[in-house]
């Protein structure tokens, strides 16, 4: 059994590195994707993950592959494109440290996924299935995608959403907002950033637009913050948590770490419980998850930069809140 099962993106991330002897700017290779940074935080803690989704048939494809199994996660349901390269991404980092991307795939491998090569007997095996939007901007993902999510749903399974919104790979915002509201539907457990709230519901209102978010189907809603912390919402309550004061180097997979902080948390709830947890148990497994994001953006890269659990608890013990 699995506590987590993630359909969708593996790529590279090459983010900043330093400047060689000319003063030309150096990019390091780093595994990334959402799904599969959600996964390998999941498995930092001690879970039991899998992965299904697709590289291509290169060294950066390989590399992908040895780093999901060295991270502990099942690769039983990647699959290798014989045509289509793995998709790159070059991240920009700010002064704070915040990111922006740059992507290269038109197309990339994990786009390809089709129905036919999803591996459901995972989906069988899960406590939770996971997704994002990524995967649902163009077929024949996107389709492979939501079937997947509603197969799970069938199933039984506790499903997962987070958008992980990038512009760049959408031709249009307004796309973009009619496959992740559709996402939201299918969802029991939903991670929003605060644009990601608004461009869902068009409210900016914390309490207004989670509320929105509620009654489009989840049982959880939970707003990434950034350096705020993240605020929760459920049928019984909600409430604000701020973060950890810690150096921030990088803030790449930061969400992804808080995300898979989380679903560790929740491994053995299912859809109702989530719906009916009391504002202290939320309050705990959200500090949880916060601890995660924030020691992440202290070091560079997302799955390499993703923290062990006694680093999680020293935190939540002895690091000031912002």
């Amino acid at each position: 059994m699995f506590d987590v099962v993630a359909l969708g993106e593996s790529l590279i991330d090459f983010t900043p590195n330093g400047t060689n002897a000319q003063g030309i700017e150096l990019f390091a290779r780093n595994p990334g994707g959402a799904p599969a940074n959600v996964l390998a935080m999941n498995a930092r803690l001690g879970g039991k993950t899998a992965f299904i989704g697709k590289v291509g048939k290169d060294g950066f494809g390989d590399f992908l592959r040895q780093t999901l199994v060295e991270s502990s996660i099942d690769v039983s349901g990647l699959v290798i494109d014989e045509k289509i390269p793995t998709t790159l991404a070059f991240v920009q980092l700010d002064s704070k440290g915040d990111r922006s991307f740059t992507f290269y795939r038109n197309p990339g491998a994990d786009v390809m996924l089709t129905s036919a090569e999803v591996n459901r007997n995972l989906i069988d095996d899960a406590a939770i299935f996971h997704f994002g939007s990524v995967s649902l901007t163009a077929d024949p993902s996107r389709t492979a995608t939501l079937e997947a999510a509603r197969y799970a749903r069938q199933q039984g399974k506790l499903v997962s959403f987070d958008p992980n919104y990038r512009p760049l790979l959408w031709e249009h915002p307004a796309d973009a907002v009619v496959q992740m509201q559709e996402g939201v539907t299918l969802a029991d457990l939903l991670k929003v950033s605060e644009e990601e709230m608004q461009l869902i519901t068009n409210e900016s209102d914390l309490a207004r637009g989670s509320q929105a978010l509620l009654e489009m189907g989840p049982s959880l809603v939970l707003v990434s913050l950034g350096a705020k912390g993240a605020y929760y919402r459920n049928a019984v309550g909600a409430g604000h948590l701020p973060t950890y004061d810690v150096p921030t180097v990088d803030t790449t997979g930061a969400g992804d770490a808080f995300m898979g902080a989380i679903h560790y948390q929740l491994r053995r709830k299912a859809a109702e419980d989530l719906r009916t947890l009391p504002a202290f148990e939320l309050e705990e497994i959200v500090r949880f998850g916060n601890a995660a994001g924030s020691l992440t953006t202290t070091k560079g890269g997302a799955i390499p930069a993703m923290p062990s659990m006694v680093e999680i608890q020293n935190c939540i013990a002895s690091i000031p809140l912002m």
